[in-house]
This record gives C-alpha cells, sequence and structure tokens, in this order.
C-alpha cells in the first residue's frame, strides 16, 4: 500500500497557477503510476492526469496544454503543474497511486491508493 498526502490547493483568480504536490510513502512508489484526479462540486471525480514510472505522461482533453504532471522518484513526490487556471477546474485534487502496468490510466477504479484531496477554487 502505498500513503498519500497531498498539498498545495487553495483560492487563485482565474489565468493564475498552482502546483499541487504529493508525497508518497509505502512500498513501491517508483514502480507505481501516479494519477491526479478531480471531483467537481456536485459532480463525479475525473481523471486529471498521470505519470508512469518512466515518465509518459497522459492528459484529460480539457487539462492538455495547461496542466503538467511531473514526479521526482528521489523524493517520492508527484506534482501537478495547473497553469491558466480557469474556474470550471474548481475542485477537489485527489492523488492516486496504480501498482499495476495495465489499463487505460484513466479510470478511477484502476487505482489502489488515494490521497485525502486538496481543495482548488479558482474565481473568475
Amino acid at each position: 500500500q502505498v500513503q498519500l498526502v497531498e498539498s498545495g490547493g487553495g483560492l487563485v483568480q482565474a489565468g493564475g497557477s498552482l502546483r499541487l504536490s504529493c508525497a508518497a510513502s509505502g512500498r513501491t512508489f517508483s514502480s507505481s503510476i501516479m494519477g491526479w484526479f478531480r471531483q467537481p462540486p456536485g459532480k463525479e471525480r475525473e481523471f486529471v492526469a498521470a505519470a508512469t514510472w518512466s515518465l509518459r505522461t497522459y492528459y484529460a482533453d480539457s487539462v492538455k496544454g495547461r496542466f503538467t504532471i511531473s514526479r521526482d522518484n528521489t523524493k517520492n513526490t508527484v506534482y501537478l503543474q495547473m497553469n491558466s487556471l480557469k474556474p470550471e477546474d474548481t475542485a477537489v485534487y485527489y492523488c492516486s497511486a496504480k501498482t499495476t502496468p495495465h489499463g487505460t490510466y484513466t479510470r478511477e477504479y484502476e487505482y489502489d491508493d488515494w490521497g485525502q484531496g486538496t481543495q482548488v477554487t479558482v474565481s473568475s
């Protein structure tokens, strides 16, 4: 099991930037696929981005070109740099870990471990 703790959320104006961090502890972080999901108010949780151990990355269409996922395997940390934020990016953002290499990497049920979430609010 991987324990995950997110940080870096907050309130930002539209057009601004935030960087989320997710510190991981426990087994196999370096071999896990790390993902970010978000849950907007009143909506279901949705995929945002994922990064494999070899730094191959995947993004939801809604964030491509604005968000960047990265990871530092030496620090057991994954990041989500969010630029050009929009009010529709407002959500609770969750870090997740997937221990098997198969699948689409974009489905919530594929992931084994989850953080507690961090709130991101973008004002217009």
